[in-house]
């Protein structure tokens, strides 16, 4: 029995999935809004179905309806662009922000309507950057206690936080503690039983609010965990407290950790890998079914499967393109083998 549909957005072979734990896995078939060999940045599943998952793309934004088999685009003012982030309300499929980024300018959009209009949420986000030239529009989180407050951030052109459900934004990465601050990488909101927590990762840093963005503490990787290159958090849906973390040693970098925290980002423990990734643990998705099912992908293309909260991971015998997100669903899709898109393992 198949515990969902597992899918990887790569960076030039669109998004391939496999309905079968990994056994087969199966590329796009022709004449979709999507070529096969796009480069896909961001996935997000829709909360009402989960056969509806949302792609951002080098066209733009792309929807599918049966689990990844087809893709039509969304219409919208950043046909065209590159989204490097798309994220769909947890409590409402109709709320979608979207952000794009290099090589396109970097804008935050709003739909309220799963689609249908856009709104261009006024924010001021420089052109061009240090680090990596134009930013990208990498993290976004919805605040699971108050729906008015979101936030997001830039790779790299700071963290921005809105109390009027997206309407507006105000800048407050000057109040992080050390450099790189602007460099932001993920965000997540933890309930934390009643005792709400912001968490940021930014490129060699992660820091925590207990007061809504107002002031900070925090970790400098290189210190804490002798790999400086922060880059993915993320928690299970629903989480109040747990969360995890990958590091490296630079980007794409040669090595990589996943660590888990259990207590909203107070203290850390590496999680057991049977090998060691070929680059930094880019992507982490959980199976919102059952938040114990994870997947972890690095940006050089190695996959690995958890069944036990990290405690245990798989490496799957199949290596991808370049990495860029990864989406475990409960729905399984029907997949039918087109033009030697499957390869069995044997």
């Amino acid at each position: 029995m198949s515990n969902g549909t597992l899918l990887v957005a790569t960076v030039g072979q669109a998004v391939i999935r496999s309905a079968d734990d990994g056994q087969t896995w199966h590329r796009l078939g022709l004449g979709q809004a999507i070529e096969f060999d796009a480069i896909t940045r961001s996935l997000s599943l829709s909360p009402a179905n989960p056969e509806v998952i949302y792609a951002g793309t080098d066209v733009g934004l792309c929807v599918s309806h049966d689990v990844g088999g087809h893709w039509a685009r969304v219409e919208s003012p950043f046909n065209g662009q590159t989204v490097w982030k798309v994220a769909v309300d947890p409590q409402d499929p109709q709320r979608i922000f979207v952000g794009t980024g290099a090589p396109s300018r970097a804008v935050l959009w709003r739909s309220l309507d799963g689609g249908a209009s856009w709104y261009r949420v006024p924010v001021e986000i420089p052109e061009f950057c240090e680090g990596v030239s134009k930013p990208r529009l990498l993290a976004f989180a919805y605040d699971p206690t108050d729906r008015d407050q979101v936030w997001f951030g830039l790779e790299e052109g700071g963290l921005f936080h809105s109390r009027d459900g997206g309407e507006s934004f105000t800048r407050v990465d000057d109040r992080l503690l050390w450099d790189y601050n602007s460099d932001v990488h993920n965000i997540v909101v933890l309930p934390n039983h009643g005792r709400k927590v912001i968490v940021v990762v930014c490129v060699n840093a992660v820091y925590r609010s207990l007061d809504e963005g107002r002031t900070w503490s925090g970790i400098i990787g290189k210190e804490a965990f002798g790999l400086y290159y922060l880059r993915v958090l993320n928690a299970p849906a629903g989480s109040e407290d747990t969360l995890y973390l990958s590091i490296s040693d630079g980007t794409p970098g040669t090595t990589s950790k996943v660590l888990v925290s259990q207590d909203a980002a107070e203290s850390w423990e590496v999680l057991p890998l049977p090998q060691q990734p070929n680059s930094c643990v880019w992507a982490m998705a959980f199976n919102p079914a059952d938040p114990r099912q994870m997947l972890a992908g690095t940006k050089y293309g190695h996959l690995f499967t958890s069944v036990n909260g990290g405690q245990g991971w798989q490496k799957q015998w199949r290596e991808f393109s370049e990495i860029a997100d990864v989406l475990w669903t409960p729905a399984v899709a029907q997949i039918k083998s087109g033009h030697q898109s499957v390869i069995k393992h044997k």
